[in-house]
């Protein structure tokens, strides 16, 4: 008898094929999130279960299938997996990691250039027919080049965000729990600083962490208060990092010159009222959204799977430890 595997959402076609000739495989086929009592339903029977990153796997899904034998994650990011619930049974968890890294640097740079030279908003004008030729004084933005960018982790992702930089000629700053070589600062012209020096001297304030509970409102009223009123503040790392009111409001107020934003606290809502600002770029999570970066991770998380039902060791494993 084979072997079952779940999907809980609809992702591309390649991890479906992969999986197909090795198992049989239920895909939850549309683009509606499952609810927990939904997912409890579609896995019961199964052997492996390939969720969403915005599924939430908490102890009562994993306890809810005393056969499962692998959480093959879609995404670089496990939070949303109880992953002490699964190391207590045994059961390896995988994500999808590295191969979001070009994406999400290049979706960084978007909303940089975006925010900075106002093109969401002039779009917007645009279209209503509010452009009525040029003037010297319309729709003005500020440069980039040459402005200083400021790096809150700099680990895979905020590496290549920095080695973009070079193209604009900015100086870097940053903070990070592990600071790189001397030759890596050279190679990126990044300064290593405390995060209150990176916060308060960056033209542009970029954060690429991997979220703990520890990381909530880690921007809050106090530290964006302290930036530059002409900083932009870009977040596409993991919304709560950032409290979102305290934002609304230093947006409205003008405390910083801007956002732009991948990611949100209380992901999908956005907190009411960041919509009607122009000085915000709001994204709906397109940070690893390219039709080869998603391949990738799909491939990434069928190969996991066929592994681990196979007997072998996953080749992303988040909880190793099960293996010792």
């Amino acid at each position: 008898m084979k072997q079952k595997v779940f999907i809980s959402g609809l992702i591309p076609q390649v991890a479906y094929d992969m999986l197909s000739k090795e198992f049989e495989v239920t895909m939850h086929n549309d683009l509606r999130l499952l609810s927990k009592a939904e997912i409890i339903e579609g896995l019961a029977g199964k052997d492996a279960l390939l969720p969403l990153l915005s599924d939430n796997i908490d102890a009562d899904i994993i306890n809810s299938n005393p056969n499962l034998k692998v959480i093959a994650n879609y995404g670089a990011g496990f939070n949303n997996i109880d992953v002490a619930t699964a190391t207590e049974k045994n059961i390896p968890v995988t994500n999808t990691p590295k191969v979001s890294t070009d994406a999400t640097a290049d979706l960084t740079w978007g909303l940089i250039l975006a925010v900075a030279r106002r093109i969401v908003e002039g779009d917007k004008n645009t279209r209503a027919g509010k452009f009525t030729g040029w003037a010297p004084l319309y729709h003005l933005g500020i440069e980039v080049t040459g402005k200083t960018l400021g790096i809150i982790g700099i680990g895979n992702i905020g590496k290549a965000v920095a080695r973009r930089a070079k193209g604009f000629d900015m100086p870097i700053i940053y903070y990070s729990r592990t600071r790189l070589s001397p030759e890596e600062e050279k190679e990126l012209n990044a300064e290593y600083r405390d995060m209150d020096y990176v916060i308060r001297n960056s033209d542009f304030l970029t954060f690429h962490l991997s979220y703990n509970p520890s990381l909530r409102h880690l921007i809050g009223a106090k530290e964006l208060a302290s930036m530059k009123k002409s900083a932009f503040l870009i977040n596409a790392a993991r919304g709560p990092i950032v409290d979102e009111q305290a934002l609304l409001e230093a947006l409205r107020n003008k405390t910083i010159a801007g956002a732009g934003l991948d990611v949100y606290e209380f992901e999908p809502a956005v907190t009411p009222g960041l919509e009607e600002l122009d000085n915000v770029v709001l994204c709906p999570h397109l940070g690893n959204a390219t039709v080869e970066t998603r391949d990738q991770m799909a491939t990434i998380a069928a190969n996991n799977i066929i592994a681990v039902l196979k007997g072998q060791k996953p080749i992303s494993c988040v909880n190793p430890q099960i293996y010792e």
